[in-house]
């Protein structure tokens, strides 16, 4: 008879049997092997598929107990998950045992690669901690690609305007220095960079005399800067991310597609993204709440500038507890969690929070999130690392 290698081993059917009257091991094998016998075809029949290697050896316990009998079996498989739940399935179908009526119920059915699997996982983790200095082909790849499109980068102004060639008559402008260098690796070159929300004066006067197209993430956040934009320099067009996402996290296709959905400016009203209020803000409204929108960020500023140190010890504590979650967190003042978000959706997540005060992400914090975070009042921002991140305001914490 053929042994099934335990390194074929797939799947282990543990079941449990009840049996009338005393019976032996070698009665609860025949059982198995004659009442299943063309049940399910010549396919799977368990016989065969033993002597095939298919079905390893099954091992039977034996209990016996004011004159019945109970036990255990394990029947190890190589076969394929339907086919081990059908010879599950048919031993339930058993009803006698040697000369006794008996039951058979199956337990469960496990995936014996499950803890090989685990192990493997595990064991890799180790070892990737242990490798030092080695690079993958896609981080040479991403260290090509930065060198080649950092080489096209250059600076424009006495601000020193993230940029790339401004020779022609359109000009897309973005927020970043990222949203620059994203747009350069995919090969759109007259792009300039605002460093920030407000709007540097290299850029008022490349609108006199240009077509400027502005392009901005799809949040909130970014058509705020769009309506301050607008406002205090010339602009033709406006081009907007997909929702939810930032200008340097998109690919060819995503930029190329937003520039074509782009908006003549004069169509861009306060209306556009200020959907709560339902209606037109009429001017004298308009000018009443800029000043009131005035007030709350010089009261903010202030606020943060005399906030008190963040109690590092706790902050610490919250870190270990969300390290490797590949997730952001939003603390309130008191370092309580108050929100949990994806990646990609911290811009968006913190314009629709209150009393934010801190902020922590389970990966890379980059200017644009940082520059969200400012806007809103948040003072403390954890992260692993930091990308062309410059904001005074704000107190960084690496882990």
């Amino acid at each position: 008879m053929a042994k099934i290698s335990p390194v074929s081993i797939k799947y282990m059917i543990h079941a449990k049997f009840e049996a009338t009257g005393p019976v032996e091991k070698p009665d609860v094998i025949g059982a198995l092997f004659g009442q299943t016998e063309g049940l399910l075809g010549s396919d799977l029949e368990i016989r065969e598929l033993q002597k095939e290697g298919k079905i390893g050896r099954i091992e039977v316990e034996t209990e016996s107990s004011g004159g019945k009998t109970s036990g255990k079996i394990l029947i190890p498989t190589a076969l394929d998950q339907s086919e081990t739940s059908l010879i599950a399935a048919a031993i339930e179908t058993i009803d006698r045992i040697g000369p006794t009526e008996a039951k058979i119920i199956v337990e469960k059915i496990e995936d014996v690669r499950g803890n090989k699997r685990e192990y493997i996982v595990e064991r890799a983790k180790r070892l990737l901690e242990t490798m030092q200095g080695v690079q993958t082909s896609r981080e040479i790849s991403n260290d090509i690609r930065t060198g080649a499109r950092a080489a096209r980068l250059q600076e424009y102004g006495d601000e020193k305007l993230p940029a790339g060639d401004l020779s022609g008559e359109e000009i897309i402008v973005v927020e970043g220095r990222a949203d620059v260098l994203n747009l350069l690796e995919n090969r759109i070159n007259n792009v300039i960079g605002m460093n920030g929300t407000k709007l540097p004066n290299g850029v008022i006067e490349l609108s006199k005399g240009k077509t400027i197209i502005l392009f901005v993430d799809g949040d909130r956040g970014g058509k705020l800067i769009a309506k301050n934009v607008i406002e205090n320099a010339q602009v033709d067009f406006i081009a907007f991310a997909p929702d939810g996402k930032e200008v340097e996290e998109l690919n060819g296709k995503e930029i190329l597609a937003s520039l074509r959905k782009r908006i003549p400016a004069k169509e861009f009203s306060i209306s556009s993204f200020n959907g709560e209020r339902g209606r037109l803000e009429s001017v004298g409204d308009r000018i009443e709440r800029e000043k009131s929108e005035r007030h709350n960020e010089i009261e903010l500023k202030k606020e943060v500038e005399k906030h008190d140190k963040v109690d590092k010890v706790k902050l610490k504590e919250i870190i270990k507890e969300v390290d490797g979650s590949k997730k952001a967190y939003i603390l309130d003042k008191g370092l309580n969690i108050i929100k949990v978000t994806s990646m990609t959706q911290i811009s968006r997540e913190l314009f629709n929070t209150r009393n934010a005060y801190a902020l922590i992400i389970d990966g890379k914090a980059n200017n644009s999130v940082a520059q969200s975070a400012e806007k809103m009042g948040v003072c403390v921002i954890a992260a692993k690392n930091f990308s062309d991140v410059s904001i005074e305001s704000i107190e960084f914490v690496s882990f």
